[in-house]
């Protein structure tokens, strides 16, 4: 044993591998590099040195800022030089993030989202071009760059450096910290595409330390306005289905903390809050604490004095003025500009908030819904991150202990789940559905498990045109079943329902239909809407918020 142990000692042991090749790596690109710049016109050549073959690179594009001008200049370096990459990105979003797949620069890829361009991967997916590593929520991802995921090199974007690497990174601050801590302290490459070099910054929202080399863009990164929604496409089905929300749940659970998804029918909440919840008296009742971007339909309830906090994922187009003028709601820093960060704020929406609703694309009768569907990879972003029930959670609220149905001395409070639709999607497809798409797409891709975006078992309501079924009280699987049935309209579950059971399962408390809460369907009128376009928007801000041209309709 001693000689062993001996014959160990005596072996020599490297270890600063990683360190080793990163100099080795640093030292190839000296001919190209003023110290860490690295010249705008010279930075494939730059890539295709600081980057080998095989790496996990790890490039930043998430809902909302994309580091545009590095995943162009990666797409077009040579696939000789450069190839089977294994690409961890948050949002497959642009046409030259699947453009590495089919050029050959990169084979494998871990993501969470891939809404845009959700067709063109399960095209590529089903023809071999791309092997899948996993699906991941956002919080999952992240949490693996810091375990079996790390990367070798992070290719990242923000507004502004100086000359020693320190970077601002603006309203958007969003996954960037993330992204470059993961490769920064595991001697990995560090490359950021910034809009200018300034001498002086803002603020400092990453130290130069951890940033090796700066590249200023040809242009600056692309940012789209993700969670503007203008309030002319709001329907009356919505208004209707928002008055329930309102009353049928944030009143009944007395909800003050909150996660709103994206979509028409959460706009709608947040625009009956002055109206509609004004006249409840629930001012300072409900929707007091927020983890959302800085939705513009929020200015109106935020100028009613209804919002006391606001934490961002991320910025919003247009909003950049609104939030440093409202510095008692949202987080800012001594600049005045939002500080973001989509780790962060996913974590608050996780275990910090008392509820999450959002919606889906189909829905099967125990409550298992999914965004992923035939011929459309999706992914699922954050929405299963927010949109269960930690069960490490162990602080109490109002609304978490609401959902408590037991009796036992050790019983819990639960996180409200909530998943607000329409029975029938565009082109009269159903929502309500007998088995999610999700099923054949696992066996078609090869995935190991379905991908499923939010589970039955974690769902406590579900809000469709014709009421609330409140899951959280079945005490079976029948139950549910029963009450998920009788709100699904005549799609396949919705077919299944025995009218006769309705009036006992509104007598239980499992259902409650429009007049169960006092609403008449004939007052769900857009005249509810605080404000009914983005003009009345921008006058309800004082004129602070600048929405982009799109919007613009007057």
């Amino acid at each position: 044993m001693e000689a062993t142990k001996q014959g160990v000692k005596n072996r020599k042991m490297s270890w600063t591998t990683r360190l080793d090749a990163k100099k080795e790596r640093l030292e190839s690109v000296k001919g190209i590099t003023d110290g860490m710049i690295i010249p705008t016109n010279r930075i494939v050549e730059a890539l295709e040195k600081l980057i080998r073959p095989g790496d996990r690179v790890v490039l930043e594009g998430n809902n909302q800022k994309q580091a545009s001008f590095l995943s162009d200049a990666l797409s077009k370096t040579n696939p000789s030089n450069l190839h089977d990459l294994h690409m961890i990105m948050s949002s497959i979003s642009r046409p030259e993030h699947l453009d590495l797949f089919e050029r050959g620069i990169a084979k494998k890829v871990d993501f969470a989202y891939a809404g845009p361009q959700s067709l063109r991967m399960a095209q590529m997916l089903e023809d071999g071009k791309l092997t899948m590593g996993e699906i991941h929520t956002y919080i999952e991802l992240y949490g693996r760059l810091f375990i079996d995921l790390i990367p070798s090199v992070a290719l990242v974007a923000a507004d502004k450096a100086d000359r020693y690497g320190n970077l601002y990174t603006g309203a958007n601050t969003e996954e960037t910290p993330t992204l470059v801590e993961a490769a920064a302290f595991r001697d990995g490459i560090v490359i950021v595409q910034v809009n200018e070099m300034t001498d002086e910054l803002p603020r400092v929202d990453i130290p130069g330390s951890w940033i090796d080399f700066v590249v200023v863009a040809d242009e600056p990164y692309e940012l789209e306005p993700l969670f503007t929604r203008d309030p002319r496409h709001i329907t009356d089905i919505q208004i209707l289905q928002a008055m329930m929300v309102i009353r049928g749940i944030y009143e009944k659970h007395e909800v003050k903390s909150l996660n709103h998804g994206i979509g028409y029918n959460t706009a709608a909440i947040e625009l009956l809050l002055p109206t509609y919840g004004e006249s409840l008296g629930l001012r300072g009742k409900i929707c007091n604490h927020w983890a959302l971007n800085p939705h513009p339909t929020l200015i109106p309830a935020i100028e009613s004095g209804w919002i006391d906090s606001v934490h961002c994922f991320g910025g919003e187009v247009g909003m950049e003025k609104y939030v440093a003028a409202r510095r008692d709601v949202f987080f800012t820093g001594r600049d005045g500009s939002l500080r973001s960060n989509r780790t962060l704020s996913q974590m608050a929406g996780q275990y910090a908030v008392d509820l999450f609703i959002g919606s889906t694309l189909q829905m099967d009768q125990n409550g298992n819904s999914s965004t992923v569907t035939r011929g459309r990879l999706a992914g699922y972003g954050g929405a299963p991150n927010m949109g269960h029930d930690p069960g490490g959670r162990r602080h109490s609220t109002p609304a978490w202990l609401n959902m408590m149905t037991s009796d036992d001395p050790l019983a819990r409070g639960k996180k409200l789940v909530v998943q607000v639709v329409e029975t029938f999607q565009a082109g009269n497809k159903p929502v309500f559905v007998e088995s999610l798409d999700a099923i054949d797409v696992k066996k078609d891709t090869g995935l190991a498990t379905a991908p499923v975006m939010i589970y039955g078992d974690d769902v406590t309501h579900v809000v469709t045109e014709e009421g609330i079924a409140y899951l959280y009280k079945a005490d079976s699987m029948e139950k549910r079943r029963e009450a998920i049935s009788a709100i699904a309209g005549v799609t396949p579950v919705g077919l299944t329902h025995d009218s006769k059971k309705t009036d006992e399962l509104r007598r239980e408390g499992l259902i409650a239909l429009p007049e169960d809460l006092k609403i008449r369907r004939t007052d769900a009128k857009r005249s509810l809407l605080a404000a009914k376009s983005v003009e009345e928007l921008v006058e309800w801000s004082d004129g602070l918020y600048e929405p982009p041209a799109k919007f613009r309709s007057w």
